[in-house]
């Protein structure tokens, strides 16, 4: 196993450090042979070359079988309205250049967690469904895009084609098949003409799948959902700007954004990383949480690998710790542990 290994910036290096230390320990235990190379992302990657998303790191993505990452992010460029190069350009690059078309986030809850969840436990008890969201298309990437000379005018375009929509959609039913057969497309089809063909090409391929449930929803509709009904979810499938809103409103439901992993899949080598942020703040405290980044580690091995033992190896673990109160301080009002704490036991239950 080749794992290109990408930090980044802020907490990224802390909660990765964690979360190779499970990956090591799970190849050691089931005689995997692994190789890890690492790479510069983000702000780090700025001040090293210039470059958010640097030729050599990503030489080091295309020849690993999958990558590991971080966070990416820095104050001083959240600050400078004048900043021609940005952290966060390096991420949409990377994106881009892997081919990363489709971010897999799971959503789902903790027993012993039910009460850090800022929705009734009763209507979050039980939550599991997973949020498919579309990466290199839309919004973010439409062209024209920019600002009147002026400056009084500003402008963003989205395209999508039928490709990028056809093949997430598709993606989305394999998804659905293997859990509760069920699939929610979330547009705006009522005012957007991308929503429109979204909506018309997924009932084409609704068509494949007859075993599995469509549904469609209004955007404003399904955010309202999420929070009365969590639970009527099986797969939800949508496009970049709506996913990217709709997946952060889902990850409080879990009680904290440091329990969720994620996946980018798509033409090159997959990407697996916490949906969380660099974190400033807490950078180089050791109190962020590393949990999401070592469920990244099981999403991995699950996905990229196959290795479905593995990957429960690693969830267990982590159950084992979240219920046993070995975690960190987003997660407890009593006794916290530090992220290499966290660490350190899960390695130990495996």
């Amino acid at each position: 196993m080749k794992i290109a290994v990408l930090p980044g910036d802020g907490i990224g290096p802390e909660v990765i450090n964690e979360a190779v230390k499970v990956l090591k320990r799970v190849c050691t235990l089931k005689g995997h042979k692994l190789e890890l190379e690492y790479g510069v992302v983000g702000a780090c990657a700025i001040d090293e070359c210039g470059d958010p998303y640097p030729e050599k790191t990503h030489k080091i993505c295309m020849e690993a079988d999958a990558v590991l990452f971080g966070a990416i992010g820095h104050p001083k460029y959240d600050n400078d309205p004048n900043a021609k190069v940005r952290p966060e350009q390096g991420l949409l690059k990377m994106r881009k250049s892997l081919g990363l078309y489709a971010n897999i986030r799971p959503v789902n809850t903790y027993k012993s967690l039910l009460y850090k969840s800022p929705l009734r436990s009763d209507l979050v008890e039980g939550a599991d469904f997973v949020c498919v969201r579309e990466l290199t298309g839309g919004l973010y990437f439409g062209k024209p895009q920019g600002r009147s000379e002026d400056g009084n005018t500003a402008y963003d375009t989205c395209v999508y084609t039928r490709e990028e929509v056809e093949r997430i959609v598709k993606l989305s039913y394999l998804y659905a098949q293997k859990r509760r057969k069920k699939l929610t497309l979330v547009d705006k089809a009522n005012i957007l003409a991308t929503s429109r063909m979204w909506r018309q090409i997924t009932k084409e391929i609704s068509a494949d799948f007859p075993d599995v449930e469509t549904e469609y929803l209004y955007v404003d509709n399904a955010a309202m959902r999420m929070i009365q009904n969590p639970r009527s979810f099986d797969v939800m499938v949508t496009e970049n700007m709506f996913g990217d809103i709709l997946t952060d409103e889902a990850s409080v439901i879990s009680g904290s954004m440091g329990l969720l992993p994620s996946a980018s899949v798509g033409l090159h080598t997959s990407l697996f990383e916490p949906i969380h942020g660099s974190y400033p703040q807490a950078a180089g405290k050791n109190i962020a949480n590393p949990m999401a980044a070592i469920l990244s580690v099981a999403m991995m091995f699950e996905t990229a690998f196959d290795m479905m033992e593995e990957g429960k190896m690693i969830r267990d673990a982590v159950e084992k710790a979240i219920s046993d109160g070995i975690v960190t301080e987003d997660l407890t009002t009593e006794k916290s542990y530090s992220t290499t704490e966290v660490g350190d036991y899960v390695v130990s239950q495996l």
